[in-house]
């Protein structure tokens, strides 16, 4: 069975190069919420030189708050925040050489999508102008919306804990983060096995992110499983 191994990079984090070596796709960011052109170029360019496949990372323009605070906006407003910003990456995708292959919302942005369809509604119509899938949560709003007008890709977090409902556990909360490399791997296991993902993502910004992305990846090659980009 193959197994997409993803990580959010081109944030200014300091292990982009290390992690790219590791992973099979890289959700990049669009300089809104993080990064900016110059961290998106070397992202893009490290991603050709380890054959990772690429996609577009938009979120909310609050660097204060890394794109992770709720923010209230129009529906047109949505589709012009990720229209721009995924175009803007394309841009930068094209002049490294490499092609644009998914879409996957951020932050705060990615959580309401997943959930409201103010949000979910303008982000799979921004997917399907510019002809990408959609990366996120099984169950969410985003894959209801998705059926039978583009692809989508379902995702897991291995170093985020879960609701019964299946959505994320707040940040806030003090057990909304997998400390332990070793619970990362059986939750990986359990979202693979019990909810059907197809991708398994590792937070860039996690301080333990190389750690946690060795020690999965380890974990699925020893079970069995091809890692390989869903694309």
């Amino acid at each position: 069975m193959n197994i997409d191994l993803n990580s959010d990079l081109g944030e200014g984090c300091e292990h982009d190069a290390e992690l790219m070596a590791l992973i099979t796709s890289a959700n990049i960011s669009c300089g809104f919420h993080a990064g900016d052109s110059a961290t998106a170029r070397t992202a893009l360019a490290h991603a050709a030189q380890f054959g990772v496949r690429v996609g577009a990372h938009p979120g909310f323009a609050d660097r204060e708050h890394f794109g992770r605070r709720e923010l209230e906006l129009s529906q047109k407003e949505i589709l012009e925040l990720c229209v721009y910003q995924i175009g803007a990456l394309a841009g930068l995708a094209k002049l490294v050489g490499v092609p644009l292959n998914f879409i996957k919302p951020h932050g705060a942005l990615y959580n309401m999508a997943c959930r409201d369809d103010r949000f979910a509604g303008p982000i799979v119509e921004a997917a399907v102008l510019l002809g990408l899938p959609l990366l996120a949560l099984p169950g969410s709003r985003l894959q209801q919306l998705s059926q039978g007008k583009g692809g989508f890709i379902a995702e897991g977090f291995a170093d985020r804990r879960y609701q019964p409902d299946g959505s994320l556990v707040p940040r806030s909360r003090p057990d909304a983060f997998v400390e332990d490399p070793e619970e990362a791997v059986r939750q990986a296991g359990w979202l693979v096995r019990e909810r059907g993902v197809r991708s398994l993502c590792v937070h860039g910004d996690n301080p333990h992110a190389l750690d946690f992305v060795r020690v999965v990846r380890a974990a699925l090659v020893r079970e069995g499983f091809v890692l390989r980009a869903f694309t």
